[in-house]
């Protein structure tokens, strides 16, 4: 086998491939006789079809079954021989394949760049966590309180915050109206057209009124995007916000606490965790942007589009969650992968230069953590740490697992060693 290889890139390299007729000759023999053990013909069994026949009717079923079989092979000889490791399949070029000749062809691939490592400790690192403030605890609580609020009817005029029930006609220009009625929504929440919001407003139980609206110009419907119309709006019903008093019933009533000083505590301690790990992130990005600033390099493009999928991905299923089929959204795929691409090419750097310093400091988790963490995860769902293990191992989460706890391993090492100022 001859290979040859070119530099497209700092990250992109194009294999020159070449394989001798002896082994495509070989090949084609043992594709011949995969396809004539499987051949059927009319007058003849399976597998019993004359070879004669077989380069009469199946010709291409036999280079078809050389090419699926000897071309990945001859492949992962010249990734063997070059010693390269692609991040994504190949784009196969320049495809040669006809019996009693050599094969010939190009692949092009990305691979990761070669980091060259400088100084990536004793950095000088701007950092101030961010205090916690017991305010923070009456915002939480306020926040719960409205979660636990009640609407009752009154008798008089609609107002902002108050929850109403209207019958409602919206007639587009050029169309027929739509109506509904018992629909509700709170005044100034914005989950009506704004024009509708201040229509209802001033109006008591059985006021009606008449209102132009003009649609948005990226409304989901593209049949309305941009155009005027006419809604009629009759309020039926007006309901005010009323919030439950903070006292202990109120803490019993939201959960197993015997007071509101205990739901207090209970709120303060999360409140506190979670300022922890906000805090824990922003000392990480602080770090590794120090040592991000003093190692330029190339990203492969696939690992990036990669990224990029996995937030797509990421915000599908959030959708999903939320009760929303995604399928039926019209995403601008083109318009996302220009917004998501910066925070993905970055986040690739980071990942790869966390691997560079890993490999170069001898930084790997024990088993004893990783059996922690699979430990950690049984316990939150429940389930038998050798279930959950067997199932981590075959799904190849268990690797994932050990990337994760060596990136956090390695931000350790260079948070350690990093000099801290505020």
């Amino acid at each position: 086998m001859k290979v040859e290889v070119e530099e497209l890139g700092a990250c992109k390299r194009r294999l020159q491939v070449e394989e001798t007729p002896e082994v495509v000759q070989r090949a084609w023999a043992e594709a011949f006789g995969r396809v004539q053990r499987q051949a059927r013909l009319p007058g003849f069994r399976k597998g019993k079809v004359p070879a004669g026949m077989i380069r009469l009717h199946f010709a291409d079923d036999v280079r078809q079954e050389v090419a699926r079989h000897l071309i990945p092979e001859v492949y992962q000889q010249a990734l063997a021989q070059t010693r390269l490791k692609p991040v994504e399949e190949p784009d196969f070029q320049d495809l040669t394949l006809e019996e009693n000749a050599g094969l010939k062809f190009s692949a092009v691939l990305e691979i990761k760049p070669t980091i060259a490592l400088g100084s990536y400790t004793g950095l000088n690192v701007s950092h101030t966590p961010k205090p916690f403030d017991e305010a923070e605890v009456d915002e939480a609580l306020g926040h719960l309180q409205e979660q636990h609020a009640e609407y009752r009817a009154v008798e008089r005029p609609a107002d902002l915050q108050d929850l109403v029930i209207v019958d409602y006609s919206l007639t587009p220009e050029g169309m027929e109206p739509r109506t509904e009625t018992g629909y509700g929504f709170v005044v100034g929440s914005g989950a009506v057209m704004s024009e509708i919001e201040e229509a209802v407003i001033g109006l008591a139980p059985g006021s009606s009124r008449q209102a132009r609206v003009k649609f948005p110009d990226d409304h989901r419907n593209e049949g309305l995007r941009g155009k005027s119309g006419e809604a009629h709006v009759k309020v039926t019903e007006v309901k005010e916000k009323v919030l439950p008093p903070l006292d202990d019933d109120f803490a019993k009533s939201v959960g197993q606490f015997e007071s509101l000083e205990a739901l207090r505590a209970e709120i303060r301690k999360g409140l506190e965790a979670r300022r922890e790990q906000e805090n824990r992130r922003a000392l990480e990005h602080a770090v590794l942007e120090a040592v991000l600033a003093g190692h330029p390099f190339a990203v492969p493009d696939a690992l990036v589009l990669r990224q990029v999928g996995h937030q797509v991905e990421h915000a599908r299923e959030r959708l999903r969650r939320q009760g929303v089929d995604p399928e039926r959204l019209p995403w601008d795929y083109e318009k996302m992968l220009g917004e998501l691409r910066p925070g993905a090419e970055q986040a690739v750097r980071r990942a790869l230069l966390i691997e560079a310093i890993a490999q170069k400091e001898g930084i790997e988790p024990s088993e004893a953590d990783v059996e922690a963490e699979v430990e950690r995860l049984a316990e939150a769902g429940k389930r038998p740490v050798p279930a959950v293990r067997s199932m981590l191992e075959q799904s190849g989460d268990l690797d994932r697992i050990r990337f994760s706890l060596r990136e956090k391993l390695t931000l350790d090492f260079l948070i350690e060693r990093a000099t801290l100022a505020a």
